[in-house]
């Protein structure tokens, strides 16, 4: 399946926990963050996706934001998890977890299912 093609709502369910997961690798910003979203294989994730959750991240209590100077170039605005947003990685990344395997406990049958037949 062509990863660009996932459906967005999929992608908006999936999304924050995603991020969080990101951020756990340490501090990062928005490009940089699209960057390992495509590479994971959700596809472009566009900014007027991601920075309003990370915005929301942020009033949570999830995220600390700092500006920091570029190379040559404008500065960047770098995310960080707090302890919170450590422990909430953890949280969203089990229950998506079991959320998958509940769906997938209906859906893989679906898979071996020959076309054609109702």
């Amino acid at each position: 399946m062509n990863t660009e093609q996932w459906p967005s709502e999929w992608l908006r369910g999936v999304l924050g926990v995603c991020v969080l997961r990101i951020l756990l690798d340490g501090p990062s910003y928005g490009y940089a963050i699209t960057q390992r979203l495509a590479e994971a294989g959700l596809g472009t994730v566009k900014g007027g996706t991601l920075y309003p959750l990370l915005g929301r991240l942020e009033e949570a209590g999830h995220v600390e934001v700092e500006w920091r100077p570029g190379d040559g170039g404008p500065g960047r605005k770098y995310y960080a998890l707090t302890e919170q947003g450590r422990a909430e990685a953890g949280e969203q990344s089990a229950r998506w977890a079991d959320f998958t395997s509940t769906t997938r406990g209906l859906t893989d049958a679906a898979i071996a299912q020959p076309t054609g037949r109702n």
